[in-house]
């Protein structure tokens, strides 16, 4: 797996920087956040799911 240092790191933010504009850099993070929270919440939702989805299925099972 590649290391990052912080020349790699500056390097990167200048090509976002020139890539997106300055100006469009918050609302990146803004969406890039907002996709994360989703896919946390989507996940812990999943795993709640899996026992509830087990008991409907043998439920269909036995009629």
């Amino acid at each position: 797996m590649p290391n990052f240092g912080v020349p790699e790191l500056l390097i990167l933010l200048l090509i976002v920087v020139i890539f997106f504009g300055v100006g469009r850099l918050p609302e990146l993070g803004g969406a890039i956040g907002k996709s994360i929270r989703e896919f946390r919440q989507a996940m812990s939702e999943e795993k709640t799911e899996e026992p509830k989805a087990l008991s409907g299925s043998e439920e269909g099972k036995s009629e």
